[in-house]
């Protein structure tokens, strides 16, 4: 084995060409080391054939554009129910203005202390970056909220305009919040209630993100109407697809999954369109 491939590989060897950009930790000479590795097989999403977000996608989209153009923009949250777009906004945005300088790095919840080097890794590039953080969540002491948050205090360091944070999480405040954090929460003279320290500190994360965009579980009939959709990219005989037996397993199928979401009608398509294909 030569001895350069113990090391990490030169700047001016790297591939700035990729659409997206994963954050990693390999080991050289018995050291760790985080690098910026290439995505090629990058999961594009068509930001317009996502159904039911509407809102949040044009202030995502309004929001990308002004930072790919260098106006001023906002680090973004998006919260809520499981299944129901959120990453899939941020990849579409991502492939929407790739042509414009845009690009990905996913970055680990675990890998966050990390994010002064990530931010020096990029200084002299002129592309526009997002640090995009999936399903992300914090326990007490975790040292990547601390990380995230002094990050976000200072416009993530030193990336000035070029850098921004897209976090989606099932939590909206980021933290554990079990009731004995209200017991310090108390009122003042005139009667308002003020949080106590320990809710003060979770809530102070969360609060970093100028943009939050919320999401909610789908209708019964919007599940069905995102599941035809679904069946548009995992084809199924029309007969099948608008029967009435079906639509009724597919709605038993959310049930037993737990929730109705386009992440479930994309499952269930998947599993009726290998059914049907498995018959012919």
């Amino acid at each position: 084995m030569r001895f350069s491939q113990l090391l990490p590989p030169l700047a001016e060897d790297f591939d700035w060409t990729a659409p997206a950009y994963r954050w990693v930790k390999r080991a050289y000479l018995g050291t760790e080391l985080g690098r910026l590795e290439p995505v090629h097989a990058f999961a594009s999403v068509d930001i317009d054939r996502l159904l039911y977000v509407e809102r949040q996608k044009n202030l995502l989209l309004a929001n990308t554009e002004a930072f790919v153009k260098g106006l001023p923009a906002n680090n973004v949250l998006l919260t809520g129910a499981r299944g129901t777009g959120k990453s899939s906004l941020i990849r579409g945005c991502a492939s929407r203005f790739f042509d414009q300088g845009l690009r990905l790095i996913e970055v680990g919840k675990e890998d966050l202390r990390d994010l002064f080097e990530i931010v020096e890794a990029l200084r002299s590039r002129s592309e526009r970056f997002i640090l995009y953080c999936d399903d992300l969540s914090f326990e007490l002491g975790e040292s990547g909220y601390k990380a995230l948050k002094a990050a976000l205090d200072g416009s993530v360091a030193t990336g000035g305009s070029r850098i921004l944070v897209y976090a989606t999480s099932n939590r909206r405040h980021l933290m554990p919040e079990p009731a004995s954090d209200n017991l310090t929460s108390k009122l003042d003279e005139n009667g308002d209630l003020h949080p106590g320290e320990v809710l003060e500190e979770k809530l102070s994360l969360a609060e970093r993100f100028g943009l939050w965009l919320s999401f909610y579980p789908f209708t019964q009939a919007e599940y069905l109407q995102v599941l035809d959709r679904a069946f548009e990219v995992y084809p199924v005989p029309e007969a099948v697809r608008t029967s009435e037996e079906l639509r009724l397993e597919a709605l038993q199928w959310a049930i037993e999954r737990g929730g109705r979401s386009g992440r479930v009608a994309m499952q269930f398509a998947k599993l009726v369109s290998a059914r049907e294909a498995l018959k012919g």
